[in-house]
């Protein structure tokens, strides 16, 4: 099984997609990380960097990015900042 990062809005666009499957690495910062190394141009990293992020529709909030643990299954979703209300 794999783990899915869910992009939108910013995200999105940054990445030219709207998600794609990643071998199951063992932190959200281990996948960051991978995300932005297959999308080298840098703007997806950028956008990653200022996102706020969901796994299993639970927000990892402050907590640091390499202590959220995934599993085989897990969807993450990137969700960057935004204006409006």
């Amino acid at each position: 099984m794999s783990v899915t990062l869910r992009y939108w809005a910013a995200a999105k666009d940054a990445a030219g997609l709207a998600e794609e499957a990643f071998d199951v690495p063992r932190t959200v910062a281990e996948l960051l990380s991978e995300a932005a190394e297959r999308h080298p141009d840098g703007r997806l990293g950028r956008v990653l960097a200022r996102c706020a992020f969901l796994v299993d529709g639970e927000p990892v909030g402050l907590r640091p990015h390499d202590s959220v643990s995934l599993h085989p299954g897990a969807v993450v979703e990137a969700l960057p900042p935004f204006a409006g209300g």
